[in-house]
């Protein structure tokens, strides 16, 4: 499958893609510990893996993918990066806004990262409220509850056996396998750490002293193709419905 970021064409022929392409398509993820087994990229690698999946769609243009996101929580561990909340969220905005400004005024962000969540839905609210750009904020995993269950018998955690199944799908050279039971006999066995309702776990090593939480080992490359699979036909359905959407009924009703 062929895949043209916008970084990679000239003015030129960027010129032309603006003119054709109806949804620009963002990843963000992370640089931030995923135990001792799994790379520092892993949500990078994911988000941009599903979000080159539509690189060929006629309605879809891939914008230059987001690497560093908010990790603070994660800082404790060797390799994380992060910036924080407010510098994330205007950075993804600034970039959208430059889409629109070149025609492109809907966008999909393909987000890898649990973290970056609320920041960019911060981001999203404030470009449709100024009549800027629509964006769409998506989880890769979002729609694949259901199939995690069936497949895994759990729901995501961090550094688990969903993100190692979706790591030996898709950047399995970087996964260190002899290093997955290690991760899971000092991970944590559910994110966060509470005291009678109450979080007391403001970060990950207050509850995991691997960086994993869940059961990495139960992992596989097999799941990971599937997670794949479905989350690139959820991820071209909502291009599709976004594409044929005119950006003026995306504003808020009733917005003076």
């Amino acid at each position: 499958m062929s895949c043209r970021y916008l970084h990679e064409r000239t003015t030129t022929a960027a010129a032309d893609a603006f003119q054709q392409a109806e949804v620009a398509v963002l990843p963000t993820g992370s640089v931030e510990q995923h135990g001792p087994a799994l790379p520092l990229g892993t949500d990078l690698l994911a988000a941009r893996a599903v979000a080159e999946t539509v690189g060929d769609h006629p309605d879809a243009l891939l914008l230059p993918p987001i690497p560093v996101g908010v990790s603070a929580h994660h800082r404790q561990f060797d390799g994380t990066l992060w910036t924080d909340p407010e510098t994330f969220e205007s950075y993804v905005a600034d970039i959208v806004a430059s889409a629109a400004e070149h025609g492109v005024r809907k966008a999909v962000v393909v987000n890898g990262h649990g973290g970056n969540s609320e920041a960019l839905r911060r981001a999203a609210r404030g470009l449709r409220e100024e009549e800027v750009a629509f964006a769409a904020p998506w989880n890769w995993w979002s729609n694949l509850d259901a199939l995690i269950a069936e497949e895994l018998d759990t729901s995501l955690g961090h550094a688990d056996e969903v993100e190692t199944s979706m790591m030996l799908a898709v950047a399995e050279d970087l996964v260190r396998e002899s290093a997955l039971e290690a991760a899971e006999d000092e991970g944590g066995d559910s994110w966060g750490k509470s005291i009678q309702g109450a979080s007391v776990g403001f970060d990950a090593i207050d509850f995991t002293e691997s960086g994993a939480v869940g059961e990495p080992t139960a992992g596989s490359k097999e799941v990971g193709e599937k997670l794949l699979a479905h989350a690139t036909d959820d991820l071209a359905a909502l291009v599709e419905w976004l594409a044929e959407q005119d950006v003026d009924d995306l504003w808020p009703r009733g917005h003076k």
